[in-house]
Formats: C-alpha cells, sequence, structure tokens
C-alpha cells in the first residue's frame, strides 16, 4: 500500500501544480476580455479570434481545475443527506461511488476524446466563424482535463481506501464533519485534527 501512496502522492502534487497554475488563465481571460471590449468601443472593430480566445481560456479552466477540485474535496455533495451519516460511512460512499461512478465516466470521455482531437489535428481543424481560430488546442485541452481527473481519481481511491484501513490521516481535515454537522456541535470541528 505504501508504493500505493507514494504514487498517490506523485498525482496529487501534478494536480496542484496543474490547479494552482491555471487559477492565472483566469487573470488572461480577464485581460482579453478587457482588451477585446476597449477595441471594440475605442477603434469600433473586433474579432472573433478573441471572443474565441476567451472561451478557450474559460474551457481550459474549467478542465484542468478539475481534478484539483476533486483533490482538494471541494466538489459538489448532497449535504442534507451526507451531513447525517458517520465519516466512516461517508468514506465507503465516496470510495464505492469513485470506482462505479467517476472511473467508468472519466474513462470513457479520455477514450472518446482522443479520436476526437486525433481528427480535428489531421484536419487542421478552423472554427467556422469568420477569423476564428484552429480547433484542435480546445480539444487538447478537453483530453488533458479527462487524463488529470482520471489520475485524481486512482489517487483519491487510493486515499480513500488507505483512510478506512486506517493507514493515513484524513487528507483534508476540514472536510472531514460536513458544515451543518459542525454548526450542531457549536463550532469548527474537524474530526479531532485542525486545518
Amino acid at each position: 500500500m505504501q508504493a500505493l501512496l507514494a504514487v498517490s502522492r506523485g498525482i496529487d502534487a501534478v494536480t496542484a501544480f496543474v490547479g494552482r497554475a491555471v487559477k492565472w488563465l483566469i487573470l488572461v481571460a480577464v485581460l482579453v476580455s478587457a482588451g477585446n471590449a476597449i477595441i471594440r468601443k475605442a477603434f469600433d472593430t473586433s474579432s472573433n479570434a478573441w471572443l474565441e480566445l476567451q472561451w478557450y481560456l474559460f474551457g481550459a479552466v474549467f478542465m484542468l481545475a478539475a481534478a484539483y477540485t476533486l483533490q482538494r474535496n471541494e466538489h459538489i455533495r448532497i449535504d442534507v443527506l451526507s451531513s447525517r451519516l458517520s465519516k466512516r460511512t461517508r468514506d465507503w460512499i465516496d470510495l464505492v461511488c469513485h470506482i462505479v461512478f467517476l472511473l467508468p465516466f472519466v474513462g470513457m470521455m479520455v477514450w472518446l476524446s482522443t479520436p476526437f482531437l486525433i481528427d480535428s489535428y489531421a484536419s487542421q481543424e478552423m472554427s467556422m466563424n469568420a477569423g476564428g481560430l484552429i480547433i484542435w488546442p480546445a480539444k487538447a485541452i478537453i483530453l488533458a482535463g479527462f487524463i488529470l481527473l482520471l489520475a485524481q481519481a486512482f489517487s483519491e481511491i487510493i486515499k480513500r481506501a488507505a483512510v478506512i484501513a486506517g493507514l493515513i490521516d484524513e487528507p483534508y481535515p476540514q472536510h472531514a464533519v460536513p458544515p451543518l454537522v459542525q454548526e450542531s456541535m457549536g463550532g469548527d470541528q474537524h474530526g479531532g485534527r485542525g486545518r
């Protein structure tokens, strides 16, 4: 299990690096958007390429940050239900759902996105909009995002199994107790550990 935990730590390091790096794409998207608006207002001209670049940047942030969101345990949960369950039950639900739902879905998306990208690259597919950008870099970001999410799913399965087995502490103790339970307990409870 220690070898698997080492693999998990490596995946987590890559995911964290990418997750922290892509936040700068938000700034770039804002600058591109502002520049496009200024040029349009000041010079009464615009380009579909600038608009499409904004879409590419937004898509890149969304796709490449998905694995980081999963790693940080910040994905959406139904707290109304999960807050009523024990930590061990939630851990088992996470483990089973990652194996039964997340892995097959993300694996299928990697499988389907690969020929999608290859065909686009081979044909040098261009946007149908006048002055638009080439399409394959956006499709490459889709594939990269799903590959990163697939790797992170494996990492989360390894960590969750290790937590259940008592081999490691909760990686994100602030999520050990759902917010509703924290409130009912009268404060900031983290399963006995601090942030």
